[in-house]
């Protein structure tokens, strides 16, 4: 059976396109840390909360099923911060 011929491959040349350099922030400022981490524990505080104070705090039992989607939600926010900080 005859050899089918080999081809040569073109030698990978990359693309000349004017690529600029990407601008590095700096670190970010001490109070958005503190915020993140203040938004983060209030999250938790207000689970806690809703846990041990239900039955004694009127508002918290009205929202019911809510308290875990606040408090869940601002432990979400301050993941998402976390996310953003250098």
């Amino acid at each position: 059976m005859p050899k089918s011929k080999v081809r040569k491959k073109a030698a990978y040349t990359p693309p000349t396109q004017d690529r600029r350099p990407v601008k590095v922030k700096g670190p970010t400022h001490p109070a958005y840390v503190g915020i993140m981490l203040g938004v983060g524990l209030l999250g938790l505080a207000w689970l806690i909360t809703d846990y041990l104070g239900r039955d004694s705090i009127p508002f918290m039992g009205a929202l019911g099923g809510f308290n875990f989607l606040i408090g869940f939600g601002l432990i979400v926010i301050a993941l998402l911060m976390s996310m953003r900080w250098r």
